[in-house]
């Protein structure tokens, strides 16, 4: 229903972007796996998570770059008026906005909410980022990084093969 409908807008927006598109599906898919264990908002986090990346053709196209702050400035009006002409209540609309509005930037939001997103959006980024070969030093960033005990134990699982995260 109001999932579909926002999966449908933001493909909308990412056009042709298949790779944007699979990214914003991977990651609401470990946000509904992190959601099962921590006690985030799925009215906020899911939302959050399909519309995370919703400015970047957007920061593209006005500053040349897809960098983080770019996206973060970018996406929260885009994602606004999607929620809006769904008719999403405001309260959920400000907090989607908010986290969208700093996804890239752990530290800025203290909430569950934000720190499901931000864990999932890593679960997917992660090994674009790092060279995962290092399994040592990848523990290490996973401890850093990751916000949640669920999101490390996910990653662990994910990343490491380690089977003592296999309750994650």
């Amino acid at each position: 229903m109001l999932e579909g409908a926002l999966i449908n807008e933001m493909k909308a927006v990412f056009s042709k972007d298949e790779k944007r598109v699979r990214h914003a599906l991977r990651v609401t898919q470990y946000a509904k796996q992190l959601l099962e264990e921590e006690e985030g908002k799925g009215e906020v986090v899911i939302p959050a998570a399909i519309l995370h990346d919703i400015g970047i053709h957007e920061a593209e196209e006005k500053h040349g770059s897809a960098a983080g702050p770019h996206q973060e400035r970018e996406g929260p009006p885009l994602a606004r008026n999607i929620m809006k002409k769904l008719g999403i209540d405001e309260s959920i609309i400000e907090e989607v906005c908010s986290i969208v509005g700093n996804h890239h930037s752990p530290g800025k939001i203290d909430t569950l909410n934000f720190k499901i997103l931000y864990d999932a959006d890593w679960l997917v980024n992660l090994s674009d980022e790092y060279n995962c070969k290092n399994k040592e030093k990848l523990s290490r960033i996973i401890e850093k990084i990751f916000l949640t005990d669920t999101g490390k134990k996910m990653a662990k699982k994910i990343y490491l093969n380690d089977k003592s995260s296999n309750e994650a």
